[in-house]
């Protein structure tokens, strides 16, 4: 009876200690979704929250790496410090977002102090003194990076053929019509790990009188149009689901995956911190690209198709004046996609984070009109696919452009995983970072 007490009480301290290293490997999660609650309440466009969301996880990172020391930092000491790491996380984050949102100041400090309470973690933990550090070190580094510019002049584009200009909105709910471009400011945001904004800018958009740029018309007026008799209900599903902010849609994702796949707060930590920061520098790249060639939108060039091309050398392509899409055009520049740039990067460095391309997560949109709010995949490449097509489904990219924007994302991807958040004693492979962010 005795032996059958201490093997029960075995068991249950076994339990115990397995709910409690659950616990801890769940903290960069938490803190993930109290992140992105931060970012929906300040209302901020995606471009935006794409370089919110870095800002949060580096400063997290960095206070875990403080602890656990298993990677390069990006910007703090590389001496290793004591206490708990879900300490100095949750620290880190909570300090973090009261710098980046002071408005919401009193809901974070709640936040702050529930989490403390449910996980067990002492408020004078030694290590929250380290998360406090990284938090004011990655604000202080990124105080004067280009982000919220005084009185930015409104971008309106160009009446030219083939150039981008505001689009009208003719379905309820945002943009507004003819609104100006958006964040034009984030092409000249300091990255986070590219060498310069241009790094990895796209080659041109194809040119107007191009076999590609026929097939992309075509294909766009026909599957994208509001009255499409071509696209399917599946078709225009994938389309009504992907039509939502990017940067937002994905933590759901990397909360599902973190808690499913990661089973070490430093490793979690990383993954966020690498992805993240690809989304952001994704971003940045991708709106340098934007700004940078100004190309129009399927409902300029579809209306105005006749002053775009030579229709004596060119009959595959004809106007329509009335040509509506199946949701309301974004009002940036066409050209590359944010969607698809910032797709291709997170998949792809989940794809390296995690050896393979095969791994089972899900995704949830908040698009009102999308029947199903959660979609599984099996496959990174799938998630990345979805959006390739989902763009043309709803009207508002081309094809080649989904393409090459998928490309662009995978080259940023590629540079920060090989340079970036680098386990101890392994090599970068050339990053060459100007402010000295890893030493």
């Amino acid at each position: 009876m005795k032996k059958a007490i201490e093997r029960g009480l075995a068991l249950v301290l076994l339990v115990s200690i397995f709910a409690s290293k659950a616990k801890a490997e769940d903290t960069i999660a938490a803190w993930n979704e109290i992140a992105e609650k931060a970012v929906k309440t300040a209302g901020h466009p995606p471009p935006v929250a794409a370089l919110d969301f870095a800002i949060i996880h580096l400063a997290i990172y960095d206070a875990v790496q403080a602890v656990a020391h298993g990677y390069h930092p990006y910007h703090g000491p590389a001496r290793r410090g004591s206490g708990s790491p879900s300490a100095a996380a949750a620290k880190a984050g909570h300090d973090v977002l009261v710098g980046l949102f002071p408005a919401q100041s009193a809901t974070l400090d709640a936040d702050y102090a529930k989490f403390l309470a449910e996980n067990g973690i002492d408020l004078f933990d030694p290590a929250t003194a380290l998360g406090a550090k990284a938090a004011l070190g990655i604000l202080t580094l990124r105080s004067n990076d280009g982000r919220f510019p005084p009185n930015p002049v409104p971008f309106l584009g160009s009446d030219e053929p083939g150039q981008w200009r505001p689009t009208p909105s003719l379905l309820p709910g945002p943009p507004p019509s003819f609104a100006p471009g958006l964040t034009p400011w984030v092409a000249s945001v300091t990255p986070f790990t590219l060498k310069n904004n241009s790094q990895f800018r796209v080659e041109p958009p194809p040119d107007l009188n191009s076999s590609v740029w026929i097939s992309d018309y075509n294909e766009v007026k026909s599957v994208g149009s509001l009255q499409s008799t071509t696209r399917t209900p599946e078709q225009t599903e994938v389309g009504y689901f992907w039509a939502d902010s990017g940067p937002v849609m994905w933590q759901s994702a990397l909360r599902y995956i973190s808690r499913n796949y990661v089973n070490n707060i430093g490793d979690s930590a990383r993954m966020y911190a690498l992805v993240e920061t690809a989304l952001a520098d994704a971003q940045i790249a991708c709106w340098e690209s934007k700004y940078f060639y100004n190309f129009w939108r399927p409902i300029t060039a579809i209306r105005l198709g006749g002053q775009a091309t030579n229709f004596d050398t060119e009959p595959d392509i004809e106007s329509d004046p009335d040509w509506q899409p199946l949701i309301n055009t974004p009002n940036f520049p066409e050209y590359p996609s944010g969607h698809a740039t910032t797709t291709g990067a997170i998949a792809h460095v989940l794809r390296l984070f995690f050896g393979t391309d095969a791994l089972n997560f899900q995704m949830t949109t908040t698009n009102s009109n999308a029947l199903q709010k959660t979609r599984t995949f099996s496959r990174f490449s799938q998630a990345e696919k979805d959006v390739v097509d989902a763009r043309v489904y709803v009207g508002i990219h081309y094809r080649n452009t989904d393409r090459v924007s998928r490309t662009q994302g995978h080259r940023v991807a590629d540079w920060v995983f090989k340079n970036y958040f680098r386990p101890i004693g392994e090599p970068r492979f050339g990053a060459e970072h100007e402010s000295g962010v890893i030493k």
